[in-house]
């Protein structure tokens, strides 16, 4: 039995970003897929079982199970001793872009991806909002990128594969994401990393 469990389907960012932190790390883990699109994560029982916020990543470890993709990556840090921070300064800047993340990088642009993409129900004023919220934050990220090759400390850390949960899904959105040459460039390094794979090959994906 594996060490690490994570409940998960390839579909999701965040469920991405917590799998690749355990690739990454070499950690000994394993899927379990979770049928998001027709209904599992509403079903009372899943509920009860795995997590009462009806989300995924779940990570169960130690006879804990864990839920937010953010605190995953900051608890698998700790455990592994790799991709966190230095000292107090690296770890409040890690945390300043993983909240940016979930609250504008990853929010606007995973909404997007689902409503226009995952559920086509085409293009509407919730999803003209939505691209240029996501542009507004891909701008940001790639302004940074711009002076750093990876967000904090000029090393990868789990800032960035916060950030990076959903940059490599391939639907397109309608935001033309190869004009932000920063956040390509820094893709590649990530993708560069020893053990790295896209999502749709690290975890099961949803069938029919």
């Amino acid at each position: 039995m594996a060490e690490y469990t994570l409940h998960c389907f390839a579909e999701s960012g965040n469920a991405y970003k917590a799998a690749l932190m355990l690739e990454l790390t070499g950690q000994d883990w394993a899927p379990v897929f979770v049928d998001f699109f027709h209904g599992q994560t509403r079903g009372q029982d899943w509920r009860d079982a795995v997590n009462e916020q009806g989300e995924v990543p779940v990570l169960e470890h130690a006879g804990e199970k864990l839920t937010q993709s953010a605190l995953i990556l900051d608890y698998l840090a700790e455990r592994t001793g790799q991709f966190g921070p230095r000292d107090d300064h690296e770890k409040r800047e890690i945390w300043r872009w993983m909240l940016f993340d979930n609250h504008k990088f990853t929010s606007y642009y995973a909404a997007l991806r689902f409503i226009y993409c995952l559920k086509q129900m085409g293009e509407s004023d919730v999803t003209r909002f939505l691209r240029e919220r996501a542009r507004a934050a891909y701008q940001i990220v790639d302004a940074h990128l711009a002076k750093t090759p990876f967000m904090v400390g000029g090393r990868l850390t789990i800032a960035d594969l916060s950030l990076a949960g959903y940059v490599y899904m391939p639907e397109d959105t309608g935001l033309a994401v190869a004009e932000f040459e920063h956040i390509e460039a820094w893709k590649q390094r990530i993708q560069d990393m020893p053990g790295w794979k896209h999502p749709y090959d690290l975890m099961p994906r949803t069938v029919g």
